[in-house]
């Protein structure tokens, strides 16, 4: 069984995670063995970052398939842990046997409970206490891999002592055991590489898995604005790596993928890189997942749409007063979230694409505008002083008309009770319209509204203010497309914004996220599972997924940008039409896309994507202990039956169908609407879905070598 953990909640560095005694049923198979009843161990080990959520949404599902037989094994960081781990006894004798031989070398070993959904165990490693003997174990990891860790390198370094903790961990366990339960230990991440090193180094009897979620030289190449995925087969990679002063990383990164016994990684598109970064094709691909409970709104995700969408109009009315002359109801909420990579997020091309989209619609003369937030953290100062005025503004215009429309309220009251209709010239009196000529004048502005909500550190060479300063996005009037830029992560305590990023997501109508570099890509995915579209590309391991899996993309609300096989200029102007062909929709055609969207979500559910998981560990330990196991090398588990197919009814966005007369008509738009049958469509679609993998059914297929398995 398996689970992982994030660093940035338990440690610096990894995470392992521990099972025991699980029993699972042997595989129907056609060979003349079987999976015998297993017993199994396994440990994971994860870095923070991205892989946070897979190893927190995965959590459950791993727990429910290894029940206690899972743990985590991760640093120890007394700050995280005091909120989110209930210490306890671990609950297999040979599990704190080894922690006790641990302890009574002068290493600080803890062990509980994550309280997380699915409460795996988890195993944390005090790495402080153990770094008197990190020279020594450099020098054992120097003569068992040849990899000379620099003594700057405070992270790496910290990998060295955290992956010797581990590997003597699993030593300690496995002499304990006389055959059985077999071990499994799933590493994350090269920071993480360490411990699987060691550990086939000492030749101890254990399954590893390793899994890569971006390969480290390709995320440093794509930060330097290279033209990657062309040139993927022209890099030195010694020298690319030597250049940037990581070398002694790649190489851990490298060493851990030819060492483990099965090496995955999250996409597609990532296993493309992993062949020319690691020189190792990836045995399976095992797509990331999210816990679908989590973010599931039941029938209620359009309501919980229209409710926050309420509330982030509220923060636009203070935001833009005195320049709000556009109409509400009609203006549109797009946003890009995620780390500051301004090239690797597609933040350029976005920007480029905005600024082509403000033209297209300033010249059709639309009536719609699009309101665009950059939610991307960045070192500022404080709060805009000229963004809280305009919060601030928005209340005492609120107070003040609510205190009018208690005054008419009793003086309307007051006359019906008499049987009179009042004289509307008279109810208010001069007071009242001395008041509210108060409030418009204090809405009275003579600078733009601000592209940022905060005051910008070192503003002047932000790359994001930059663009916008040379597109000449600032907010005017006559701007149909204007940016807000919200560099800090969203918060319900906030002051400007008081909403969480999932609240934020639900009340927007279209996330974009034009990623260069993107091994995954889980905003458009927690986008999917709550029923909002989303924009990504076909170099995220996301829009390839989907790609593959859905007949009609765009119908369905993920709209796919080609920036691998078009020019830059090409693939923003392919952007630049799915944004204008979203503003065209009009509010039924946006409600059906929605619906579609959100019933994708089953596609991203672990309880379907984690049978990748479950396959590489069945094959992880047929591979290291033939004898007792037997596995026909399949490929991996394919999702046959999840190829949604394009809808029949209306297409949702204009642009999708072309009309055969140029004189079509409003009234011809509402009997294709009609063509729209919810219910109809959406049993089609549960009827794509198949039951989810089992254990006791390995799918079937002919023998492949060491190497051969894609997704």
């Amino acid at each position: 069984m398996c689970q992982e953990v994030p660093w940035s909640l338990l440690g610096p560095t990894e995470n392992v995670v521990v099972l025991l005694d699980r029993v699972v049923q042997p595989a129907r198979r056609n060979t003349s063995k079987h999976f015998r009843k297993l017993r199994s161990l396994l440990c994971s080990l994860t870095q923070v970052g991205g892989i946070y959520t897979v190893i927190q949404t995965k959590a459950k599902t791993t727990a429910d398939e290894w029940g206690e037989n899972y743990f985590l094994i991760g640093p120890y960081f007394e700050q995280n842990v005091k909120t989110q781990v209930e210490f306890s006894e671990p609950p297999n004798p040979a599990v704190k046997k080894a922690m006790d031989t641990m302890k009574s070398q002068g290493c600080q070993v803890f062990f509980g409970r994550w309280l997380i959904e699915g409460s795996p165990y988890v195993l944390l490693f005090d790495i402080g206490s153990a770094a008197w003997n990190l020279d020594k174990w450099k020098g054992e990891f120097w003569e068992v891999s040849n990899i000379g860790i620099p003594f700057h390198d405070q992270e790496a370094n910290d990998a060295v002592i955290f992956g010797s903790l581990t590997a003597w961990f699993l030593k300690e366990l496995s002499c304990q055991f006389d055959d059985k339960p077999n071990i499994i230990a799933h590493f994350h991440e090269w920071q993480a590489g360490v411990g699987l090193i060691l550990s086939r180094s000492q030749k101890l009897p254990v399954a590893t898995i390793f899994t890569t979620h971006a390969t480290l030289l390709g995320r440093y190449l794509c930060a330097a604005s290279i033209d990657f995925y062309n040139n993927l087969d022209q890099f030195d990679i010694d020298k690319e790596a030597g250049e940037r002063q990581i070398y002694h990383r790649y190489c851990m990164e490298r060493a851990s993928v030819h060492c483990a016994h099965v090496f995955t990684t999250v996409s597609q598109i990532t296993a493309t890189e992993a062949e020319h970064m690691l020189k190792k094709s990836p045995d399976v691909v095992t797509p990331n997942g999210l816990n679908i409970k989590k973010f599931s709104a039941m029938h209620e995700f359009q309501n919980l749409h229209s409710m926050y969408k309420a509330r982030i109009q509220e923060f636009i009315r203070g935001h833009f007063y005195g320049h709000l002359d556009f109409d509400l109801d009609k203006t549109l909420f797009f946003f890009i979230a995620g780390r500051y990579e301004f090239s690797n997020k597609g933040a350029d091309m976005f920007l480029e694409a905005l600024s082509r989209l403000n033209f297209l619609l300033r010249v059709h003369k639309t009536d719609v505008t699009v309101i665009v937030f950059f939610i991307m953290p960045a070192k500022t100062n404080n709060f805009n002083v000229e963004t809280l005025k305009g919060q601030a503004v928005r209340k005492q215009l609120w107070d003040t008309a609510q205190s009018v429309k208690e005054k008419f309220g009793r003086k309307l009251y007051n006359s019906l009770l008499k049987g009179e209709i009042p004289d509307l010239n008279k109810i208010l009196d001069r007071d009242d319209i001395s008041i509210m000529k108060r409030a418009i004048y204090t809405t009275q502005r003579h600078t733009l509204p601000p592209v940022t909500t905060h005051n910008m550190i070192d503003d002047s060479n932000d790359p994001i203010l930059n663009t916008i300063r040379r597109i000449g996005l600032f907010n005017n009037r006559t701007d149909r497309v204007k940016v807000i830029l919200h560099p800090e992560f969203l918060s319900s305590t906030s002051p400007l914004l008081p909403l969480d990023y999932e609240e934020f997501v639900r009340g927007c109508h279209l996330g974009v996220f034009p990623s260069y570099y993107e091994p995954w890509g889980y905003t458009p995915a927690e986008c999917t599972v709550m029923g909002i579209p989303s924009v990504t590309t076909n170099l995220s391991g996301f829009g390839c997924f989907m790609q593959e899996h859905v007949a009609d993309p765009a119908a369905y609300g993920i709209y796919i940008v080609d920036r691998r096989f078009r020019s830059p200029d090409e693939s923003c102007n392919q952007l630049t039409q799915f944004l204008y062909g979203f503003c065209q929709q009009n509010r039924r055609q946006r409600i059906i896309q929605r619906n579609r969207t959100e019933r994708l979500s089953d596609l991203l559910d672990w309880k379907y994507l984690g049978r990748y998981y479950m396959h590489a560990r069945h094959l992880a330990l047929s591979r290291t202990f033939p004898v007792k196991f037997e596995m026909e090398p399949s490929a991996p588990p394919k999702t046959e039956g999840f190829r949604y197919p394009r809808p029949s009814s209306v297409p949702p966005s204009p642009s999708a169908s072309q009309h055969s007369s140029p004189h079509h008509s409003e009234a011809e738009d509402e009997d294709e609407d009609e063509r729209y049958d919810e219910d109809e469509e959406a049993e089609r679609d549960r009827q794509n879905i198949k039951s989810p993998f089992s254990i006791g059914a390995l799918p079937q297929g002919k023998k492949k070598q060491h190497g051969e398995y894609r997704n």
